[in-house]
């Protein structure tokens, strides 16, 4: 039909096993500019990926599972594409994607989206609670990500608020921040 514009096709895939079974230190980083996908009652929300940190077993000290497998940290022992949704604080729910072998307690912590500096802003933006804790994301019609093919340059620096870590894990820079145009790190 010349003369005619053709509908756009989604061209976002839905991140799979593979992916989200990555080494955290490996997934942090990839996670920067996949759309962070939610299904509401007034239909899907999808944010762009600005912020990570990342949060690697047991030996990690800011990684709740630093104190061993207990009833808060047994989803961080299950298989990578998991969702760990937890209260920071008895208000905020803090949203992390459980990453690496099923076994070893790793995550990734999604601290922001296009729009939303912080990971309680972006959890409350996007209606994720502690009823999705534990939601498989590789399954999941409420919570998923997906890849558009957007890569984004970013810095890395030093997570934020694990002032209870020793110094070394304090001072590592495990964290991964996109700034442009739509976002800019809460510092």
């Amino acid at each position: 039909m010349e003369g005619q514009e053709k509908p756009i096709k989604n061209r976002s895939k839905r991140l799979g096993r593979k992916t989200l079974s990555q080494p955290a230190d490996q997934l942090a980083p990839q996670l920067l500019g996949k759309l962070l996908c939610r299904r509401t009652e007034a239909g899907v929300l999808k944010y762009r990926i600005m912020e990570t940190e990342y949060y690697l077993g047991e030996e990690d000290t800011a990684c709740h599972a630093s104190k061993g497998k207990t009833d808060r940290t047994r989803v961080l022992y299950e298989k990578g594409g998991t969702a760990y949704v937890y209260l920071c604080y008895g208000i905020h729910a803090l949203f992390n994607v459980v990453s690496g072998r099923e076994g070893h307690p790793e995550a990734v912590l999604i601290r922001g989206v296009c729009g939303y500096n912080g990971p309680g802003k972006l959890t409350r933006a996007m209606e994720i609670d502690r009823a999705l804790n534990e939601e498989d994301m590789v399954t999941s019609r409420r919570l998923w990500l997906e890849d558009d093919g957007c890569r984004p340059e970013y810095i890395r620096a030093k997570r934020v608020g694990i002032d209870y870590a020793t110094e070394k894990y304090r001072e590592i820079l495990w964290r991964f921040i996109v700034e442009d145009g739509c976002y800019k790190a809460a510092r």
